[in-house]
């Protein structure tokens, strides 16, 4: 059973606070990502699953037993890093061969512990070469291969797409999804991806500044942020924000009049939507003003728009065209917008 529990985590340097108040429940053979921009905490905390970093309060639970004190070796954690870590003089046999020799696995089973490894990660036809002689996506699969020749209880991972090129991670990318299906083994992820967060977890924390934005499968992150913090982070583009006033199910700003709106609040607020739910219209759209920006995605076209001091973005056809000041409207329906407060930036429900 590898269940891992973060119970009321704390972290400090001073009167620095890194990590404040996190729990966290994470079920066996559960792909967690923890997501969020730099500083927010989420590197720190896998650092104190791995204990490279002592926890100021509050206890991580390994399946029934407390490993704040235990150092990583006794953790049964395996953990792979964004710079890779390979031992440049040995071969790639030997890189992934290496902890079974740190843990003093019996000779005899090494061979076909690597082995395995080597053909889950494909990399059968570079086995005796270095790592110098392997491109950035050979070497992370090195990597991959030498956390899973054995199978430890838990799996972290701290960014470990972020030094590939764009094509190098969505393929690595759909083999890390793969090799967990396989392996089953309890996943920690780490990334400042919000699409690495999308594509491979069973769940994402999102993180900000040391605290839990929200928990949620990637479908309740993106169809239902808590707040607008989590709203701004996930997709692309990222959720459009409009400050304006609410009054009797209407809101309006600069530009924008959205009729309809099941909810009792009034005053200032803050409206969201996604672009892909949006459309742009002949006439008599809730939104009217002059293009600021055409770009064609290949599959979509994004029209935005410059209301008041935010950029306001709508995804519509491949093959529609406009003109950079030309008048266009745009089609918002209320059953896709969101409401959040202006001062906390939390969602306000819709009845």
């Amino acid at each position: 059973m590898a269940r891992l529990q973060l119970k009321n985590i704390n972290k400090r340097w001073g009167a620095f606070v890194g990590v404040k108040d996190l729990n966290l429940d994470i079920a066996d053979e559960e792909f967690l990502v923890l997501l969020g921009p730099s500083g927010c905490g989420k590197s720190t905390t896998m650092r104190m699953i791995a204990g490279l970093e002592g926890v100021s309060e509050g206890e991580i639970l390994l399946g029934d037993q407390v490993v704040n004190h235990l150092p990583p070796k006794d953790r049964d954690i395996s953990m792979v890093f964004q710079s890779y870590g390979l031992y440049p003089n040995l071969s790639v046999y030997e890189n992934i061969r290496f902890p079974l020799r740190v843990r003093r696995v019996p000779k005899d089973q090494h061979d076909e512990m690597v082995m395995r490894a080597v053909r889950m990660v494909e990399l059968e036809d570079f086995m005796h070469r270095r790592p110098a002689e392997l491109s950035g996506g050979q070497r992370q699969r090195v990597a991959l291969g030498r956390a899973i020749v054995r199978k430890p209880t838990v799996f972290l991972m701290d960014e470990p797409l972020s030094n590939l090129d764009a094509k190098l991670r969505v393929s690595t990318r759909a083999q890390i999804k793969n090799l967990q299906s396989k392996l089953k083994v309890t996943t920690v992820y780490v990334t400042h991806d919000q699409i690495e967060a999308m594509t491979l977890a069973d769940r994402v924390v999102v993180m900000n500044a040391g605290e839990i934005q929200q928990v949620g499968t990637p479908t309740e992150i993106y169809n239902t942020p808590s707040n607008t913090f989590v709203a701004s982070f996930i997709g692309s583009p990222a959720m459009n924000l409009i400050d304006g006033r609410i009054d009797g199910g209407t809101f309006t700003a600069e530009g924008m009049k959205i009729e309809g709106l099941k909810t009792k609040h009034s005053g200032p607020v803050t409206l969201g939507f996604r672009a892909e739910d949006a459309d742009v219209c002949e006439a008599d759209g809730q939104i009217t003003g002059p293009v600021y920006s055409v770009e064609l995605l290949g599959d979509a076209t994004m029209i935005t728009w410059r209301q008041g001091g935010a950029l306001v973005s709508i995804k519509t056809n491949k093959d529609y065209r406009a003109e950079i000041d030309q008048i266009v409207d745009g089609s918002i329906p209320v059953e896709i917008c969101h409401l959040f407060d202006p001062q906390t930036g939390a969602r306000i429900a819709l009845d």
